[in-house]
């Protein structure tokens, strides 16, 4: 019973990361009307949360590894619920900002932590696959279902409550926790590696700043300049510091290994196109096609329900086929969602058969995709492996969001200029636009060229993930003899 206890708390602190990634995207239209929210303050509601989750993923597992799992799950609990509402009664973007930050801070670690604990308590076996399994499935619930939870506490309360809510879980968690997790240490722990966890944080971050303000601040200006050198310090520096510590987070030979590079295009690939269109997608349904908070909450649900479905079809495939083929062709078949999504637009089609089998192709990717990452490597390297995995999804994630942003409003701004010549500041009305904002422009103007804006998106994230497919195949391919073995995922 008490480990059954102790899974229900893993479950639901699962819930609250799953359901935190994808209900806040439903909500930023309605930021932008109530919090008089820019675009740019709209991103980095957003990729605060992420960046800081990269930020901690790391380093979490070093301290609960030396201070008790136990212990740093409990902190981390504590500081989402706490952050969570922080978030939920901020009066301002700023605040909201600031609070995504933290959250994601406590968040990253409790994602990392509730996984190391799942490994610890529960033994080899039947226990273990079905405490992962059980994991896995609540996880990918509030992923699956976040958006359509978001759209409803938005329309029956307000869109305080898509934070408040994770207040109330938190508290659940912590009762739980408390009374049936048990510690454990590993008593051959390294030391955190300081120098490249903050490195590779400020590359991350001058990378991701440099996207979203660019376009504001100029290209050419002498700020962008130092931002870029800055980022090129940073990432010299950390290559250097991850080549010469006895103990790096990233340990560039494991990317010699053909099957895990493989499987990391596939990480980098989901993050880049699937993901990230999460963001803009509600802005497209409210703005270009003029639904309710509700309505597009069941339309993102077409989008996400199949990454829940999918991964045990994806599992068999891989038994059959092996991953040097599903992985490829699984981000491929992305790709042609998004063509599909990309004609939807441009010809005033549903979206639905593009959002469901992308979605599909998602759901049957990402568990090979972890599973090879995984087994590629031996045992004493699994930790390091993993950590690079969820860290490269998390980058490309932050990185893209920002870029997708960017590459949309340039969309609009040069929709716009086509139509109007004489407008003096197209790039920060195409900015109101991106945003949702109701602007001084006959709506249907405005949803046209929110539509041909959004269309670019989409021509981007295909032609990337297409991209990332055929690096992935060649990755897998370039030795058959000894890469083309099949990946078993964990069994009893």
């Amino acid at each position: 019973m008490k480990n059954m206890l102790a899974l229900l708390a893993v479950c639901l602190a699962a819930l609250m990361s799953g359901l935190e990634i994808s209900s806040v995207p439903v909500i930023l239209p309605v930021l932008e009307k109530e919090m008089q929210a820019n675009f740019r303050e709209l991103q980095w509601i957003m990729n605060a949360y992420t960046l800081a989750c990269t930020a901690v993923l790391m380093a979490t597992g070093t301290l609960a590894d030396n201070y008790g799992r136990k212990r740093i799950f409990i902190i981390s609990i504590i500081g989402f619920g706490m952050t969570s509402v922080m978030c939920g009664l901020a009066g301002s973007t700023l605040w909201l900002i600031v609070g995504r930050f933290m959250q994601g801070l406590s968040g990253g670690a409790m994602l990392t932590c509730l996984i190391v604990i799942l490994s610890s308590q529960f033994p080899q076996g039947k226990a273990r696959s079905r405490a992962f399994a059980a994991w896995g499935i609540t996880f990918g619930f509030g992923l699956g279902f976040g958006p359509i939870i978001g759209g409803m506490l938005v329309a029956w309360f307000s869109w305080q409550w898509v934070f408040l809510v994770h207040g109330v879980i938190a508290l659940l968690t912590l009762f739980l926790a408390l009374r049936n997790v048990v510690e454990s240490h590993d008593h051959e722990a390294r030391q955190i590696d300081v120098g490249g966890l903050t490195t590779l944080t400020v590359s991350v971050v001058g990378v991701t700043y440099l996207i979203t303000q660019g376009g504001y601040i100029g290209w050419s200006s002498l700020q962008a300049r130092l931002i870029m050198l800055l980022i090129l310090l940073s990432t010299t520096l950390f290559i250097g510091i991850e080549r010469r510590h006895p103990h790096p987070m990233f340990d560039f030979s494991v990317f010699r290994i053909r099957p895990f590079s493989g499987a990391l295009m596939g990480s980098i690939g989901m993050n880049f196109s699937f993901w990230p269109l999460m963001i803009y997608l509600p802005v497209y349904y409210q703005s270009g096609l003029g639904y309710s908070s509700m309505a597009t909450g069941m339309a993102l649900l077409a989008y996400t329900l199949p990454t829940l479905l999918m991964p045990p079809v994806g599992e068999k495939l891989v038994l059959r086929f092996g991953a040097a083929r599903v992985i490829p062709l699984g981000l491929m078949t992305i790709g042609l969602g998004f063509v599909l999504m990309k004609y939807a637009v441009d010809y005033h089609f549903s979206l639905l058969p593009g959002a469901l089998l992308a979605g599909t192709a998602l759901g049957l990717t990402n568990t090979p995709v972890t599973n090879t990452t995984t087994s590629a490597v031996t045992p004493n390297r699994v930790g390091m492996a993993s950590g690079i995995d969820i860290s490269a999804r998390l980058i490309s994630l932050a990185i893209n969001i920002a870029l997708m942003g960017s590459l949309l409003v340039t969309g609009v701004a040069s929709s716009l200029q086509q139509l109007m010549p004489t407008l003096v500041d197209s790039y920060r009305m195409a900015e109101q636009i991106a945003g949702g904002s109701q602007v001084s422009l006959n709506p249907e103007v405005a949803a046209q060229v929110l539509t041909e804006g959004f269309s670019g998106v989409l021509t981007y994230g295909a032609t990337g993930v297409g991209c990332l497919a055929l690096a992935s195949y060649l990755l897998f391919h370039l030795h058959p003899k000894k890469n083309n073995r099949k990946v078993v995922p964990c069994s009893d």
